[in-house]
């Protein structure tokens, strides 16, 4: 009897569905994955220590508590800083709102001028001018709190992971008898990458910190930490993070001064410090274990951040790696990983390219 296979078509179809649902799966169940993920990258970032401390002759139960302690004492001293000079930030809005619209009634008067407007004009169109009332903050702190419910959560999934690596590495290897040794080291480079990518990203995030903390000072930013932390942990966000932080950094310190000067510097040495980061800072400090190309991440940042919000736009780079990486070790989807890497082919000439593909397509 002779088996029929189903059309490409249908088998593109199918994959589709397949991926189709596999999203919504993680949307409806971002209230679980969300901190299991997260989990599962401390876990591994967080297994060198646990490792050293049992090597210590530590129990595994307090090897495991002291390491997840010590990282909770960091953050908390870390969040501590960033809610206490949100407050006093919260505090000065009033004051910072009245110069803001000082500022802009100055500017429309100088435009005014310009264009040859009077001045009861000018008072009628800034009565008129309709502000954005801030009708969404109820949501936002519930969202917050959301947030925070989840975070509680992680160090409870940090502790069981690491407890249970024994058995889950048996589960493993019972899973796939035939092929132990490549699931192991699909395992193992999986590892790899999330733990290269979280510490090194812990030090690019300590570096970009102390360096625009430093120019925040100096120029007599009144809440430089604060912006300092802000500017780095929105890094973590490629491309669209550093925008946002910096507008807002940029518009804070032309409400807070004189002068176009200090934005106008403001620009440059963010700008400067960004320079710095992406060709000196992270290639040394991450390396290259993520290789997956621009196009690829700026996806996974827009598909994470609709899936799952600001934690999807951070957990979705190193999950796509990880990705590659199966893709990689499975001959028939190598292709797929190829796709998702950064490695150009390397042609002699341009039209060669071109002059394959129509080879292949006109012997289909």
């Amino acid at each position: 009897m002779e088996s029929t296979k189903p059309h490409p078509i249908q088998l593109t179809a199918y994959s589709l569905l397949s991926l189709a649902l596999v999203l919504w799966l993680m949307h409806v169940g971002s209230f679980i994955l969300v901190p299991l993920i997260w989990g599962v990258f401390f876990a591994f970032a967080l297994y060198p220590i646990t490792n050293w401390l049992e090597n210590k002759h530590f129990p595994r139960s307090l090897a495991i508590a002291l390491s997840i302690v010590m990282v909770s004492i960091m953050g908390v001293t870390i969040i501590y800083i960033l809610v206490n000079q949100m407050i006093l930030l919260i505090a000065d809005i009033p004051e910072i709102g009245t110069q803001l619209s000082n500022k802009l009634y100055q500017y429309q008067v100088e435009i005014s001028k310009v264009f040859g407007f009077t001045e009861a004009e000018l008072f009628e169109q800034w009565d008129s001018f309709d502000w954005i009332p801030l009708e969404n903050l109820n949501e936002t702190i519930f969202s917050t709190g959301k947030s925070l419910t989840l975070i509680g959560i992680i160090p409870l999934y940090i502790f069981l992971l690491l407890y249970y690596r024994d058995f889950f590495v048996a589960f493993l290897l019972k899973a796939s008898s035939k092929s132990n040794e490549a699931i192991l080291a699909w395992v193992s480079d999986s590892g790899k990458v999330i733990h290269a990518y979280l510490v090194g990203m812990l030090k690019v995030t300590f570096l970009v910190s102390i360096l625009a903390g430093i120019y925040f000072y100096l120029i007599g930013i009144k809440y430089y930490l604060l912006f300092a932390l802000f500017i780095a942990i929105m890094n973590l966000i490629p491309y669209i993070g550093v925008i946002i932080s910096s507008i807002l950094v940029i518009l804070y310190v032309f409400l807070t001064t004189d002068t176009f000067l200090f934005p106008l510097i403001t620009l440059l040495v963010l700008w400067g410090i960004q320079l710095l980061e992406n060709n000196l800072i992270t290639p040394l400090v991450v390396g290259s274990k993520v290789k997956v190309n621009v196009l690829v991440v700026v996806l996974a940042i827009l598909i994470g951040g609709g899936i799952w919000g600001i934690s999807g736009m951070v957990l979705f780079i190193p999950l796509v790696g990880i990705l590659k990486i199966a893709f990689d070790r499975i001959p028939s989807l190598q292709p797929y990983g190829y796709l998702l890497g950064d490695d150009f082919p390397v042609l002699e000439k341009k039209e060669n390219f071109i002059q394959l593909l129509r080879k292949k397509w006109t012997k289909k």
